[in-house]
């Protein structure tokens, strides 16, 4: 797994802990910690199939 995408992960799981405390303590802040959730997963498929890819020798735009 690319570099860039583990980093995506880690803040993809530390996001969502946050928001269930958040939400776990009576905050509406969890709104914002599930949408941060949602854009570091979806950069996380990102660059592991980019990653994935330049493995594999093809190119992708």
């Amino acid at each position: 797994m690319p570099r860039l995408a583990l980093y995506a992960l880690i803040v993809c799981v530390l996001s969502v802990a946050a928001a269930v405390v958040s939400f776990v303590q009576g905050s509406w802040l969890g709104v914002v910690w599930i949408l941060l959730a949602g854009l570091s997963s979806n950069m996380t498929w990102y660059y592991a199939r980019r990653g994935r890819a330049a493995r594999n020798g093809s190119v992708t735009g």
